[in-house]
């Protein structure tokens, strides 16, 4: 299945705003109700959308209100990996939670505790945060990602978080931030004095996978056409194979959109490539039927992992894998590090032949990458 048609700017799928009193009257706050054009709620300090429906299955309705409000918690944090699996070192940048595409997997919906979407409009917390933890440790060489919570470009047609991002990362030597998207909301990245600490990237799976569970999200062919013009821009930029689904014809699907990113994309722009095979809380099985009867890959035969989350069997990961690496490094850069989320030692062994340790730990294959 060719997914043909395209969602569009999936912040339109926003029908109305919700701002929390004690933001009201943030410049931030103001320039994003008056660009968004929306009908305005205000709700208390710490209130909420009153969204009818009992989570998550209200989500689809949920997604179409955006909530301004501030983040009271920690903005910059290390991914929430586990020690069971080896973790890159990535480290979080929390902007805001959920968000207006609609992914059959999305793990959001076993994780997050409410429909709507929010969006954290204290920034200079944010930054103040950020100069504090890079300061602190300026011989760390730091890999910063917005895409945990979020997406990190879906609603940046509103916000234009990404150029202040961008501009305060062109500023410090030991550090890159990744954007990661399933959206080709680029346009605000365009003219920017990046100084190559900022990558693009994208999450892309199979074709008939982005077709059927990937709801309001780009095609593979407006993906890799934003990533060619990101990478005119002078960009560097990552693409992730994550989750790898099993399906009828996923080798012909994997092959197909590879080959078509490096028909695209120039190689040499790319800094890493991640690949994980769908794993799941054991909770996210029932809500994603309820929510999408029509889809089936969640009733494959999966084992328990040892973090908790359903995993295919080692066997088919280790096929799955040993195929897509075949195909990427067909046509990928010397340069660019193809790497495993989440995913043990005897795994990578037996795919790539070695363990992260032996090139001196994940985090410094990533980080050679790009320094």
């Amino acid at each position: 299945m060719k997914q043909t048609s395209s969602y569009g700017d999936p912040a339109g799928f926003v029908t109305r705003l919700h701002v929390a009193e004690d933001c009201l009257d943030a410049p931030y706050a103001r320039e994003i109700i008056a660009r968004a054009g929306l009908p305005v709620t205000v709700v208390g300090e710490r209130g909420a959308p009153d969204i009818a429906g009992d989570y998550p299955y209200n989500m689809t309705a949920g997604k179409r209100h955006l909530l301004l409000c501030r983040n009271r918690g920690a903005f910059f944090k290390p991914c929430p990996g586990t020690r069971e699996y080896r973790c890159c070192d990535y480290q979080v940048l929390n902007i805001g939670m959920n968000c207006p595409m609609d992914c059959v997997y999305c793990i959001l919906q076993a994780y997050l505790n409410n429909p709507w979407l929010s969006f954290f409009i204290n920034v200079e917390d944010l930054f103040a945060e950020l100069d504090a933890a890079l300061d602190a440790e300026p011989e760390r060489f730091f890999r910063i990602g917005t895409g945990e919570f979020t997406d990190s470009l879906a609603l940046d047609s509103l916000t234009r978080l990404s150029p202040l991002l961008v501009r305060y990362m062109a500023g410090r030597k030991n550090a890159v931030l990744e954007l990661k998207s399933k959206s080709v909301n680029i346009a605000n990245l365009e003219g920017l004095e990046h100084q190559g600490r900022t990558l693009v990237a994208w999450s892309l799976n199979s074709p008939p996978i982005m077709a059927r569970e990937e709801i309001r999200t780009a095609t593979l062919e407006e993906r890799l056409q934003a990533a060619a013009q990101c990478a005119e821009w002078g960009y560097r930029l990552a693409f992730h194979f994550d989750p790898i689904i099993l399906h009828d014809g996923w080798q012909e699907g994997y092959q197909s959109t590879i080959r078509r990113l490096f028909a695209t994309v120039p190689a040499e722009s790319i800094a890493w490539i991640s690949m994980g095979a769908l794993r799941y809380l054991p909770s996210l099985k029932q809500i994603a039927a309820e929510r999408f009867p029509g889809s089936r890959f969640f009733y494959q035969e999966f084992i328990d992992g040892l973090d908790g989350k359903r995993r295919y069997f080692r066997s088919q990961r280790v096929e799955m894998y040993r195929f897509i690496l075949e195909e990427l490094r067909k046509y990928a850069s010397p340069r660019t590090c193809i790497y495993f989320c989440m995913e043990n030692d005897t795994i990578w062994r037996q795919v790539f032949g070695f363990a992260p340790e032996d090139q001196g730990g994940l985090p410094a294959m990533l980080d050679r990458s790009v320094r």
